[in-house]
């Protein structure tokens, strides 16, 4: 789980300005609508209050004044639409209005029109540039607005008025961060925090800002800051659990997910990554049960529908696991994981033609693709296209020449379709980046003997032997090629090891037989030959025969 969380700014609220409607009574304009909205306000009857003051401007009465306090009811009951259509109506009859445009920019920025409170702080300064609070929120609507550079230079030149103020300092933190310029948002942060240790927008923000860092300690440090202020948030839960996927420790990081889970039992991201922690850490059936629940909650998700596949695999439940596979590839047909994992399941389920095809579905820019042509070259061999699975097994040497098994069955597969020479240079591959392979040995010595180099056989054979190979086959191989080169003091001697590893090695009797016989040890060689006949009685029809192998 990787822990991304955007830039907190609920710590940057718009500045509070709104008029007063009790500012009003004063107001020499004031007339006696006036006086009676204020009495219905001081009442606490808004709606009754907002009645009369609209229905005086729909009548005519044109005075500043029932538009400032329209404006102003009209906020203070959060319709903040008609408020911002009150105050623009203001500003336009009269664009110098103290209030006007200020107002305007705060119901902007309460419905989320960062632009348009931009553009009315904007006015607001240019009508009244001795109002600071003014540039504060301009600063902020820039900030929201996706403007930080221009932000900032606004939060620096209010600082220098108001040094300590707090929203201010968070709303430069903020644009610092915004603009890369980690060090000094730290440095801002920090300052917030030392006049307001319960910020949390800040605490928000330093661990977001240290998890990118990898700074893990930091971000540890204000993760916990944040807990202790706020048991159940939310940031210092998923952070949390963040570093603890980065410090492997699955089960920490499974109780913080669970946690979120429970918190929020819609978002289908805490039961993903409750799903991945159970997952890394061996418990099979909860991480099955949390990508179910991930699944349903967000059915397009194919990496839920694979992983479930992968944990059902892991349950040897291969029906279940195949059926999540496929439900992945429906969503994402070209999913290289859903379409390796399938394969293998289809294998497993005996279904080799089908796997085949599925791996060579799988596209060369993806992970797998160079596992895929090893099993497609296997699969090949398996059901004797040699030729096909020589060039799988060259497309994954291709892009990996370091991988001494795709050399060796490279060379079986050349072997097989009758190519000796490139079957001999695939097991000298795979020799030189494993000496000790044994199997590239013995198809060496097999392709000498097929070719009936027997100097090179017998070599190959006795480096078998060398490498710790004992069967009784191979020492009757290596008699044979003794027999054949006429060396029949060591065909004695091998054939005699072979018997040693199975006394009723028919063959092996038979031509032990035969070589002390051309040793002129009649009485041994009849021996061997009764024993060869008792063992397997078909031998007698070669008896006269040179030796086979």
């Amino acid at each position: 789980m990787e822990y991304v969380s955007g830039i907190e700014t609920n710590g940057m609220p718009m500045p509070p300005g709104v008029t007063a409607i009790t500012d009003i009574k004063g107001q020499k304009r004031a007339n006696k609508t006036l006086s009676k909205a204020v009495s219905l306000h001081l009442e606490g009857k808004l709606e009754a209050a907002g009645r009369l003051l609209s229905k005086a401007i729909e009548d005519g009465e044109s005075d500043l004044g029932l538009y400032a306090a329209l404006g102003h009811i009209q906020y203070e009951m959060h319709d903040y639409d008609a408020a911002a259509l009150t105050y623009a109506a203001l500003a336009g009859i009269d664009p110098k209005h103290r209030t006007a445009s200020f107002n305007l920019g705060v119901c902007h920025g309460n419905l989320k029109q960062w632009s348009e409170a931009a553009a009315a702080f904007r006015r607001a300064c240019d009508a009244d540039a001795t109002r600071s609070e003014s540039m504060l929120g301009l600063g902020i609507a820039l900030i929201h607005d996706g403007r930080p550079a221009e932000a900032l230079t606004l939060l620096e030149k209010y600082l220098s008025l108001y040094p300590d103020h707090e929203q201010a300092l968070f709303g430069q933190a903020v644009a610092l961060q915004q603009t890369g310029k980690s060090a000094e948002a730290v440095e801002q942060y920090r300052k917030v925090l030392a006049r307001n240790p319960r910020c949390e927008e800040a605490l928000s923000n330093l661990v977001a800002m240290f998890l990118e860092k990898k700074d893990h300690g930091s971000a540890r440090r204000y993760a916990e800051m944040l807990g202790e202020i706020q048991p159940d948030s939310p940031t210092a839960t998923e952070a949390l659990a963040a570093l603890a996927f980065q410090d492997l420790d699955y089960a920490t990081a499974a109780n913080h997910c669970r946690t979120l889970a429970e918190a929020a039992p819609d978002r289908y991201e805490h039961w993903f990554n409750l799903g991945v922690a159970c997952h890394k850490s061996g418990s099979y059936e909860k991480a099955a049960q949390a990508y179910r629940q991930a699944a349903s909650l967000q059915p397009g998700f194919a990496q839920a529908h694979l992983n479930l596949g992968v944990t059902q695999q892991e349950l040897n439940d291969l029906t279940g696991a195949r059926a999540s596979y496929e439900r992945a590839l429906n969503i994402d047909p070209s999913q290289s994981g859903a379409l390796w994992n399938l394969a293998l399941v289809l294998e497993q389920q005996g279904e080799r033609q089908w796997a085949e095809k599925l791996y060579a579905r799988i596209n060369e820019d993806a992970p797998e693709w160079c596992d895929s042509n090893f099993r497609l070259g296997y699969l090949r061999l398996l059901r004797g296209d040699y030729a096909e699975s020589a060039a799988a097994f060259e497309a994954c040497l291709a892009q990996r020449p370091d991988w001494p098994e795709a050399h060796l069955n490279a060379g079986i597969a050349y072997a097989r379709s009758g190519n000796g020479e490139a079957a001999r240079k695939s097991f000298q591959d795979a020799l030189m980046l494993r000496p000790d392979s044994s199997d590239a040995v013995r198809g060496l010595a097999a392709l000498a003997l097929e070719q009936e180099d027997l100097i090179d056989a017998y070599d190959q054979h006795l480096r078998l032997i060398e490498l710790g190979e004992h069967g009784p086959e191979l020492f009757y191989n290596v008699g044979l090629i003794c027999q054949k080169r006429g060396q029949m003091q060591d065909a004695v001697t091998f054939y005699q090891q072979a018997l040693n590893e199975d006394s009723q090695f028919a063959e092996a009797l038979l031509n032990l037989g035969h070589a002390l016989m051309s040793l002129g040890q009649e009485d041994d060689a009849r021996s061997f030959w009764r024993r060869a006949i008792r063992e397997k009685p078909e031998l007698a029809q070669s008896y006269f025969e040179p030796p086979v192998g």
